[in-house]
């Protein structure tokens, strides 16, 4: 150990596991150093920079000996980004790690009897596998330590590409994003090439000035493109300039819009959108079904896996066209539609107005005819004067946020005694909480673990709850 005046080094520590989060884990004195960047096997040197009562965080500063476990980072952007933090490791050593974390949460966390976890379904596609991408445009790019560390004189220049881990005001400059697939890299470059050499001011957070803020692009599995800029403030000479040589550059795009955002956040969902050219939506589809994507529209980033994802939903529903079914956070109702031709009917729920509009438009343009939605808190709306006029659900689907379900929503359900509900979740640890609370009338009969993010800690999850006999 070498001491510094605030906090440790510890050397040669080795990396013995990997965190829920996607932290890796060493031990000293039983205390556990979480750190990044690192698979278990390493060996390294770990800077301290929190201290706790029951753990301690740092970064790595020196490797002494790499693990076998070791897979080549291949973005060059590794360990500034924040995106793909787990290039490290082999695509099969990440599934095991995400395998045994949907386990270890639904025991530990649910503390319910689980039955043999189908083994996950991994990403046919670990690169190029997103539909959507936001870059931030900022004032001067952030420098990396080895950077600093050279003190050669690096002239100040503009960044267009992702926000620093855990800093708002710090933008690092990305030449190849392996994320999204084409037109998107070169959409990018393109757009901070023209903005350089046409002397188009990049956003500076603190002082709130500029001209670009942000830049959207989002792809559709059928080849349709839509690019969204965000623009401090109106300039309409420049802004339409700009568009224009876009516009020339790729005519792939077909959804060409704009938003002038002047305020603190880069939330646009609350502002007026506008179309340059082109539509103002993309197309999606999945089994013939059509999915208007708008500007504001959420659609599950990973085209091809969320397909599977909701075949799985399908199956674990065990549909047979007779069937009333509540899909709850139904978001734009991808599911809801997905489905709608197995059931009777499917009754839609979602706290998000617009994206209620998104379900019903639509179900319009797929003549989908037993389908119904309303907007409004899901707690809210699940009373027993609901159930008794749009009917008892005989299947729940649920796909909630992050923060899974309120306790009221599980309340209802219980109220409610589906005889299926299909839990599709993207934190286990809350399912596992959720799941924990429904046990005292449903057991879980089949869980199935989905890679939605290759190279990440995220997973999802889909169960299959069944009401008990005795209930």
């Amino acid at each position: 150990m070498v001491k510094s005046r605030k906090h440790p080094l510890f050397e040669k520590l080795t990396i013995e596991d990997v965190a829920a989060e996607g932290k890796a884990i060493a031990r000293l004195n039983n205390k556990v150093i979480f750190t990044t960047f690192a698979v278990p096997g390493d060996i390294v040197d770990i800077q301290i920079v929190r201290k706790r009562k029951s753990y301690m965080e740092g970064y790595i500063t020196h490797f002494h000996e790499y693990s076998p476990l070791r897979a080549e980072p291949f973005c060059e952007h590794f360990g500034v980004c924040g995106g793909c933090k787990w290039q490290n490791l082999p695509y099969s050593e990440q599934l095991k790690f995400k395998q045994r974390q949907v386990n270890d949460q639904l025991k530990r966390i649910g503390k319910v009897e689980v039955p043999e976890i189908y083994p996950i379904l991994g990403s046919k596609k670990t690169t190029y596998y997103r539909n959507k991408l936001e870059f931030t445009f900022c004032e001067s790019r952030w420098l990396t330590h080895d950077e600093i560390a050279s003190k050669n004189d690096i002239p100040v220049e503009p960044a267009l590409g992702f926000h620093i881990p855990g800093m708002f005001d710090k933008v690092f400059d990305v030449n190849t994003c392996y994320l999204q697939s084409e037109p998107s890299n070169s959409i990018r470059l393109e757009v901070r090439k023209y903005a350089i050499q046409n002397g188009l001011t990049f956003y500076n957070i603190r002082k709130r000035e500029g001209f670009l803020r942000n830049l959207i692009i989002r792809t559709s599995s059928i080849g349709e493109v839509m690019t969204i800029f965000s623009f401090y403030h109106e300039d309409a000479d420049l802004r339409i300039a700009l568009l224009d040589h876009i516009k020339n550059i790729f005519p792939q795009i077909t959804a060409l819009l704009y938003v002038i955002n002047p305020k603190a956040n880069d939330t646009i969902n609350d502002l007026d959108i506008k179309v340059f050219s082109g539509k103002d939506h993309i197309i999606e589809e999945m089994e013939g079904i059509k999915f208007k994507v708008g500007a504001k529209s959420f659609y599950q980033t990973n085209s091809e896996q969320a397909y599977e994802l909701y075949k799985i939903t399908r199956e674990f529903a065990g549909l047979s066209g007779k069937e009333l079914v509540y899909d709850l956070y139904t978001g734009t109702g991808t599911i809801a539609n997905f489905i709608a031709h197995n059931a009777s009917k499917v009754i839609g729920v979602e706290y998000v107005p617009e994206a209620i509009e998104d379900a019903f438009e639509n179900s319009r343009f797929n003549g989908i005819e037993n389908t119904n939605f309303f907007a409004g808190d899901i707690k809210d709306i699940l009373v027993n004067s609901f159930f008794d006029q749009y009917g008892y659900p005989d299947v729940v689907i649920l796909d909630p946020p992050r923060a899974g379900i309120h306790e009221d929503v599980v309340k209802s359900l219980l109220h409610a005694k589906p005889k299926r509900i299909v839990y599709v979740s993207c934190n286990p640890a809350t399912q596992a909480r959720d799941i924990a609370l429904l046990n005292e009338q449903y057991i879980i009969l089949k869980v199935q673990p989905v890679d939605m993010f290759p190279h990440t800690h995220h997973v999802e999850n889909v169960v299959l709850l069944a009401k008990r006999l005795d209930v």
